[in-house]
């Protein structure tokens, strides 16, 4: 099973997937809310779990930012600051649009594959204009 299917299945859920800044492990808030059959599935995959998420940890904010646009789009994890935005800003959902095409084109075709393989200079390009779209709008709206 897809690590990212195994995380949204987790988010859907209304629990929440972390790491303990105490101890640096991975912790499930609400953990009650996950459907036994997806703890089931995501036991044996733990490891590659791990490494999604040590993946994420140094990563720019310009790449956390489209992360979490992929994942309020795909419904996985919502996040009202950036909706609003988006809702807000037709120019900026166009472009997130065009990235998504961008990548799709270089063969990202799976919500639940991870989409940083198929990046390439011309969807850096959009996601570096998002990112500064989001910043400023969030600035503009503090």
């Amino acid at each position: 099973m897809q690590v990212l299917k195994i995380l949204s299945d987790i988010w859907k859920s209304g629990a929440e997937i972390y790491r303990d800044e105490s101890d640096g492990r991975l912790s499930l808030k609400d953990a009650k809310l996950v459907p036994e059959e997806v703890l089931k599935a995501a036991d044996p995959i733990f490891g590659e779990i791990e490494k999604w998420f040590k993946s994420w940890e140094k990563a720019s904010g310009v790449d956390k930012t489209l992360m979490k646009m992929v994942h309020q789009a795909c419904g996985w994890q919502h996040n009202s600051k950036l909706n609003e935005w988006i809702c807000a800003d037709v120019d900026a959902l166009l472009l997130f649009m065009e990235w998504q095409e961008e990548l799709a084109k270089n063969g990202w075709n799976d919500i639940y594959e991870d989409y940083r393989q198929y990046e390439n200079e011309a969807s850096n390009i959009m996601k570096k204009k998002l990112y500064d779209s989001a910043v400023l709008y969030a600035n503009q709206n503090k």
